[in-house]
């Protein structure tokens, strides 16, 4: 499954894109919108040909297969998540999903305040919507899909601009219980994010779950390069382990500062202070 990110903090530039999104034919129960503003979210829900409205009431009128969601994060206040698509973002599905987690079925659509623990995607975000920006998240197994859709993402919403010829390679080290992997040229949609992808597979299937990212070396990355980095921190966390980034190129950095993400990503600025700062284990008992 390739993940495609666009962060913007334009509201015109994000109806732009979803409307070009759906114009070029990527399927609607691929893409999901997320912002804090109710009006935002009501604009973009037209897109989506949904009529969308009374969020803050818990009331939420949509066309048949929206899934129109209001989430209560705490600390941060509601967030609304629209779209064909954010049942599967969020890991709901139908019915039984909605009682799971106190929402109630509406015709085809669901309609709910959540005030339980935050889904992981909801809590990987918080930063950039904290910040008042807004996010479109596009999913989907088809590499021409997710590359047109980065095309689409990339130049409307908040990215890094260039071109760097050098295609991307990544090599891995061991320091004590901490894999570095190093990575050079550009991360982008297609065959670099897919070798990003295996290499860190790779460490999780031998059980490195302390994983040091050097992005240092990263001339370029686009949507698809910032969704599969996404994807690397959720899926070290979600198996209990730690993903640190270390001293970024500039255009890197830029680009993980203006989308919020550079708190998340819990960046460091050397090697030897990116390896000390993650938490240390305690030593097993022994019987």
């Amino acid at each position: 499954m390739e993940t495609i990110i666009g962060v913007f903090s334009s509201r015109g530039h994000a109806e732009n894109a979803v409307r070009e999104l759906l114009e070029k034919k990527i399927p609607q129960e691929s893409v999901v919108f997320l912002s804090r503003s109710e009006v935002e979210a009501k604009t973009i829900g037209k897109q989506f040909g949904a009529a969308v409205g009374g969020f803050a009431a818990g009331a939420v009128g949509m066309s048949t297969g929206v899934v129109a969601a209001t989430l209560l994060i705490p600390g941060l206040g509601p967030v609304f998540a629209l779209g064909f698509g954010a049942a599967a973002l969020f890991g709901l599905s139908g019915a039984g999903a909605g009682a799971a987690l106190g929402k109630k079925l509406v015709g085809e659509g669901l309609q709910t305040t959540a005030e339980a623990e935050c889904p992981q995607d909801i809590a990987f975000f918080q930063d950039v919507l904290s910040a008042g920006r807004s996010l479109i998240v596009v999913r989907s197994e088809s590499p021409e899909i997710a590359r047109t859709a980065g095309e689409v993402l990339d130049r409307l919403g908040i990215s890094i601009r260039g071109s760097v010829p050098v295609p991307m390679q990544t090599a891995v080290r061991q320091v004590a219980d901490v894999a570095i992997v190093t990575v050079t040229g550009r991360l982008t949609s297609g065959q670099s994010s897919l070798d990003f992808r295996q290499t860190v597979r790779n460490l999780l299937d031998n059980n490195t779950d302390r994983i040091l990212i050097d992005l240092n070396g990263v001339g370029y990355i686009d949507s698809a390069g910032l969704g599969e980095l996404v994807r690397t921190y959720s899926s070290v966390r979600n198996g209990g382990g730690q993903v640190r980034v270390v001293n970024p190129s500039k255009r890197v950095n830029d680009l993980l500062q203006m989308t919020r993400l550079a708190s998340v990503f819990e960046v460091q600025p050397d090697e030897a202070t990116a390896i000390q700062s993650f938490t240390r284990r305690e030593p097993q008992a022994v019987a």
